[in-house]
């Protein structure tokens, strides 16, 4: 039995968007058309109740702009993502969906379950290794996860945060206009203004910290960019110091230079015939 994620806005029980479901032994579950919410329940830090979806199913029957711009939102996440579409949608179906398959509403239960089953076993397969981690001071992006973390805290981002994040922390030092930014984050097809851009800016910086905002930095009159953090450098000394080196310290805590400029001394004071100099306590010993 596997968990399936129905994603609808239609005040409809599943069984009545796609009827063989209620012939299968799938558990199913019902929220709206949310990539939000698609992202938290197959992140790692999602549910632990083994609730987590195996596949994610679509309703894709009506309302296809907005079918597509939800599809291209929530691929992409190691889960199979169908689409189920009516009789009058196999026109409008094409690659930039984003799903890994398309159901017919009308098909029967043998056909669900086999697509179903393959598109589970295609993203088990494709699952390899995961992304190198981007890093930045104190703050880990996974794009394997969908997560992000400071000192290993998870930030409670939204998927377009999360989007902006990574594509800033993927191109460090470069400056993105906002305009350039809703193409890349939010895509050709958003038809909000620039001010989106500002207002995620700001919350990801409340999220990230006063410690951290400073790691999305603003060039005046031309937007935003990520400025990685500095690392710390090694706080035991500078390279190359130790007993007998300049800087270093002696065994018994003095420093080396004392210590050598001491033993000079000496040899001098032999070589020339008189005894080394002694200090007032070993004066009298």
């Amino acid at each position: 039995m596997s968990n399936v994620l129905l994603l609808t806005a239609a005040r409809e029980s599943a069984a009545e968007i796609l009827p063989s479901l209620s012939l299968l032994d799938h558990a199913i579950r019902v929220a709206p058309p949310s990539g939000d919410a698609v992202l938290r329940a197959v992140s790692p830090a999602g549910p632990q109740d083994g609730t987590r979806p195996d596949a994610v199913l679509v309703d894709a029957r009506r309302d296809l702009v907005r079918v597509r711009e939800l599809l291209r939102q929530i691929t992409g996440t190691g889960t199979p993502v169908l689409a189920v579409i009516s009789e009058g949608a196999w026109a409008a179906v094409s690659a930039d969906w984003g799903a890994d398959d398309v159901i017919l509403n009308t098909a029967g239960p043998g056909e669900v379950e086999a697509r179903i089953r393959l598109a589970i076993g295609r993203a088990a397969g494709q699952a390899g290794p995961p992304s190198e981690e981007v890093r930045s001071g104190e703050l880990v992006i996974d794009e394997a996860t969908y997560s992000a973390r400071i000192r290993g805290a998870p930030l409670d981002l939204t998927f377009k945060e999360f989007e902006l994040l990574k594509f800033l922390a993927q191109h460090p030092r470069r400056v993105f206009s906002r305009s350039q930014l809703l193409q890349e984050v939010w895509g050709y097809d958003y038809f909000g203004g620039t001010r989106t851009v500002d207002v995620h800016v700001r919350r990801l910086r409340a999220k990230l910290g006063p410690e951290n905002e400073a790691l999305i930095g603003t060039v005046r009159n031309v937007g935003y960019k990520f400025v990685p953090a500095r690392h710390e450098g090694r706080r035991a000394g500078p390279r190359g110091t130790g007993p007998g080196r300049p800087g270093g310290t002696a065994r018994d805590g003095a420093p080396a230079g004392a210590a050598a400029g001491g033993t000079r001394s000496a040899g001098r004071a032999a070589h020339s015939g008189g005894a080394a100099p002694q200090s007032a306590s070993g004066a009298s010993r």
